[in-house]
């Protein structure tokens, strides 16, 4: 997570949460815990002793087996908050940049006129255009949201898992010029680890994201599930340095550290 990628301009824009889970349970463990025993000679009181160092070793190991398994779709999870947002800014035109497969264009659709939906990457936007072949009222297209029809402005703007595939600067600008007056930005996004309160989300997302996975999924699974089979990346800026460009492009935004490793964004343009 602390690497910088650079994007290909095909690769969608989608976090998977099957590494994102594996990474942060490497780096809970290591700084929460087992750094802390190393320095202090103790963990909750009982003595650290080197044989015991290849318990969490294990234990990561055990619990990415167990994720992988019963893998579940921590953007999916957020969709219905997604939708009460659009929904109640009465946007009745709405594009869904990066919409994968289509599960969150699929929830939208009873409360929207015509949602557009942008995919980048060819297979995955195949599948969402068969999906809904049949509603005039979607229309998938294989492009990025660099390569979209400038004129084209949107009563709402979708970005699940996204941002963090494009340059933050430019398109916070483009994302804002994009919507019409009063049009409302409704982000869930990935960010870069960097501070204490960050690393205690994680721990908290860490010991849920198993007990979700069990519960949606109780058998194990060979494959992740479809719409968690896209390209993906790590996200590369902080929540800070989100924050403060949202602040230069997007007043008024409202942004929130949310649970399983994202962040929400919501932003209303001025009428």
């Amino acid at each position: 997570m602390h690497d910088l990628v650079r994007v290909t301009q095909g690769h969608r824009a989608r976090c998977q949460d099957i590494q994102t889970a594996a990474a942060a349970t490497r780096r809970c463990w290591s700084h929460q815990f087992w750094v802390s025993a190393r320095l202090k000679g103790s963990l909750v009181g009982v003595p650290a002793e080197p044989t015991r160092y290849a318990e969490p070793v294990y234990f990561i190991a055990w619990l990415n087996r167990f994720n992988a398994a019963h893998a579940w779709s921590h953007n999916d999870f957020y969709g219905p908050w997604v939708v009460r947002q659009v929904r109640s800014s009465g946007a009745q035109k709405v594009l869904d940049v990066g919409c994968g497969t289509g599960n969150l264009v699929a929830r939208l659709i009873p409360w929207a006129g015509t949602i557009t939906g942008l995919e980048p990457h060819e297979a995955t936007a195949r599948i969402a255009a068969e999906r809904f072949a049949d509603n005039e009222a979607v229309e998938i297209r294989p492009e990025s949201f660099e390569l979209r029809d400038r004129g084209d402005k949107f009563g709402a703007i979708t970005l699940v898992a996204v941002l963090h595939h494009l340059p933050l600067q430019e398109t916070m600008k483009d994302l804002a010029s994009a919507l019409d007056p009063g049009g409302r930005l409704v982000i869930v996004g990935c960010y870069r680890e960097s501070t204490r309160a960050d690393r205690l989300v994680s721990f908290g997302a860490l010991l849920s994201n198993p007990m979700m996975g069990l519960i949606k999924h109780p058998r194990r699974a060979r494959d992740a599930p479809e719409g968690m089979t896209a390209p993906t990346a790590p996200a590369r800026e902080s929540l800070s340095e989100i924050a403060a460009e949202a602040a230069r492009f997007l007043p008024g935004a409202r942004i929130r550290r949310r649970l399983f490793w994202r962040y929400s964004l919501v932003y209303d343009a001025s009428r």
